[in-house]
């Protein structure tokens, strides 16, 4: 059985001061969710103040990116082992928004992802399609192109590490989310993927998440799609009461 991960990506949101007392709002109502991993991304700053903060509770900390350099003249830079320093179990690369924004590549998600994997880290590998990619009937070959360039030369053991978050970037932030059997067909199709490329018992390991405008009212319809391991959740992971609501979504 493969273990849901429910993950908060915060973005650029909260001080650290905000952040501190978001986690302690959360850990008692999540306390209880022993059976889904819970993982909350601050921005970098936050890190460390987030870390101590969750000692001892049933969340995990992400960070939200990193280099795949270990150290040296990259200033601005993070390096995974320095997110592991800091409190980090996972660390999330290839966002939609980095890609977008910041010009990652299927090559430098493929980097970082490594340099995560080999700093101890569990790497959240995202991958997803643009509207106008959907609409012109792509969808399937985009998310080949990311997931081979972007797991690209991974051994079997690296699969322990990988988490594999599918968000369609028509759905981030939008409030529109992928119906649960269009999410469920990508979904299905990534996992068959990773068994072409790797291996079926990789395949039927490997978690895959959903992202896009996930909620607490439309998260069980997601999580019960059998190729669906849990969700990256933006905007609903802000508040403490809606993210423990999509963390207890056996309960809803």
């Amino acid at each position: 059985m493969r273990r849901p991960v429910i993950a908060g990506n915060w973005k650029l949101f909260k001080t650290i001061a905000e952040a501190v007392s978001m986690v302690n709002e959360l850990k008692p109502l999540v306390a209880k969710c022993q059976d889904v991993e819970i993982v909350v991304a601050p921005v970098f700053t936050a890190l460390s103040r987030v870390a101590d903060a969750l000692a001892g509770s049933n969340v995990k900390l992400s960070a939200q990116d990193c280099y795949w350099e270990e150290e040296g003249a990259f200033t601005g830079e993070v390096a995974p082992k320095l997110l592991k320093d800091a409190g980090c179990g996972y660390v999330i690369v290839g966002h939609s928004e980095r890609r977008q924004y910041f010009g990652e590549t299927d090559q430098t998600v493929n980097k970082k992802a490594k340099a995560a994997i080999a700093a101890g880290l569990n790497a959240i590998v995202c991958v997803g399609e643009s509207l106008a990619e959907r609409e012109s009937d792509k969808t399937f070959s985009v998310i080949e192109t990311q997931i081979q360039g972007g797991l690209s030369g991974f051994s079997a053991d690296a699969f322990d590490q990988i988490v594999i978050a599918y968000e369609p970037v028509w759905a981030i932030g939008t409030g529109k989310t992928a119906s649960d059997a269009q999410a469920q067909e990508v979904h299905a199709f990534i996992r068959q993927l990773i068994a072409r490329l790797f291996n079926q018992s990789i395949a039927d390991a490997v978690r895959i998440l959903y992202g896009g405008s996930v909620k607490p009212d439309n998260v069980k319809g997601l999580m019960a799609q059998p190729d669906i391991d849990g969700a990256l959740v933006g905007g609903a992971s802000l508040k403490a009461d809606s993210f423990a609501a999509i963390a207890a979504f056996n309960a809803l």
